[in-house]
């Protein structure tokens, strides 16, 4: 088995002045000889760690360490593709006499976030697609798979504005059209009462729509449905979702005085710390890893950069149907569900070559006998 010094080696990236160095993961059966990097679920378990430094409602931020990258962005994958939330599909216009074009104000609003009652909307059927076999027409919206949400705003003048005025809050009414301005009108009364006290309502109120002058006015009725951002990227539930490799900054001699002030300078704020008159690193996760140091000639050799191959440091941003942490917890379940659907149709496909097998040899036996 190799010492700790040589396999903390080989899990780090090398970050050099104009290129990246070890990025292939190595610790897979066969690479090295004469070492067991087999997969095993008992060394998984007692390595794993996940830790949270920020759980906001819209933003997390947290760790994940010794997972493949492939595990990692699946996760980062399936957060912005597969974990589903609401968005307007359909707008029907009954009036639009702004400058804005119909096709248009529908993208806009199908891109404003739609919240409610979690739990309610997470249990609301998926809007079925496509025509009805039994009629050949399209299906029908229902109170179990859409959600109504109407807009209507006309803009007019202030009387006895002061003459000269340019300023549109002094000069007009309802010259902006604001994502709080959606109004739900709820099916029928059940689907009220399943809301309950948190009804349905743009995620951002102060998202602007459109702006319109006097004379200008828009209505537009509108159905929201569940979705999912591999389909249309309107019904992702996270405004960002990305991770990155932890940052290794090591001081390789001692760097004291100017020189450590101006090492400090080189790092994004918090990384460097002068301790006792010497740099210190004190906090690597805060850098950016700009490679600023690797340009200045007086910290050739001194300082080493690289990343930690399989810790990764992840930021998550809610665009407001979810929790930031529960987006997250939904891509495990997803993954999870994925890895079982593979498990049962790879024992099925064995199963069936099996039996295949088994009719191909009887009749040669047949035959012997």
């Amino acid at each position: 088995m190799p010492s700790a010094k040589s396999s903390n080696r080989r899990n780090i990236v090398g970050v050099n002045a104009e290129t990246v160095t070890n990025v292939t993961s190595n610790d897979f059966p066969g690479h090295w000889p004469g070492e067991d990097h087999s997969w095993n679920v008992s060394k998984f378990r007692e390595t794993l760690r996940i830790q949270f430094f920020r759980n906001d409602r819209f933003h997390a931020e947290f760790d994940i360490v010794h997972v493949d990258a492939s595990i990692a962005n699946a996760f980062r994958r399936i957060m912005m593709a597969e974990v589903h939330s609401f968005a307007i599909e359909q707008c029907y216009f009954l009036n639009n006499t702004s400058v804005i074009q119909d096709e248009v104000l529908a993208h806009r609003l199908g891109l404003v976030p739609i919240v409610g009652n979690h739990r309610t909307m997470r249990n609301m059927k998926w809007h079925r697609r496509g025509n009805d076999p039994k009629t050949g027409q399209p299906y029908q919206p229902t109170v179990y798979d859409t959600l109504i949400l109407h807009l209507q705003a006309t803009c007019e003048r202030i009387p006895n504005a002061p003459k000269g005025e340019t300023d549109p809050d002094k000069l007009y009414r309802n010259h902006t059209v604001y994502a709080r301005d959606l109004e739900w009108r709820p099916a029928n009364e059940a689907q009220k009462e399943m809301f309950g006290s948190e009804p349905v309502r743009a995620g951002n109120p102060d998202i602007v729509i459109a702006k319109l002058r006097p004379g200008q006015e828009l209505i537009v009725t509108s159905h929201a449905v569940k979705g999912l951002g591999k389909d249309h990227a309107k019904f992702s539930p996270v405004a960002t979702a990305m991770y990155r490799l932890l940052p290794q900054i090591t001081i390789k001699e001692t760097i004291t005085g100017k020189a450590a002030e101006r090492l400090q300078k080189c790092f994004s704020k918090g990384v460097i710390e002068i301790v006792d008159g010497e740099a210190k690193v004190v906090n690597p996760r805060n850098d950016m890893v700009s490679r600023e140091v690797l340009r200045h000639e007086e910290f050739k050799g001194k300082v080493e950069l690289g990343r930690v191959r399989d810790h990764f440091i992840f930021s998550v941003e809610s665009a407001g149907q979810w929790d930031s942490d529960e987006i997250f917890l939904e891509a495990v379940g997803i993954l999870q569900a994925k890895c079982e659907r593979l498990k049962r149709h790879t024992q099925r496909m064995l199963q069936l070559e099996a039996e295949k097998a088994d009719r191909e040899t009887k009749p040669e036996a047949m035959e012997e006998d």
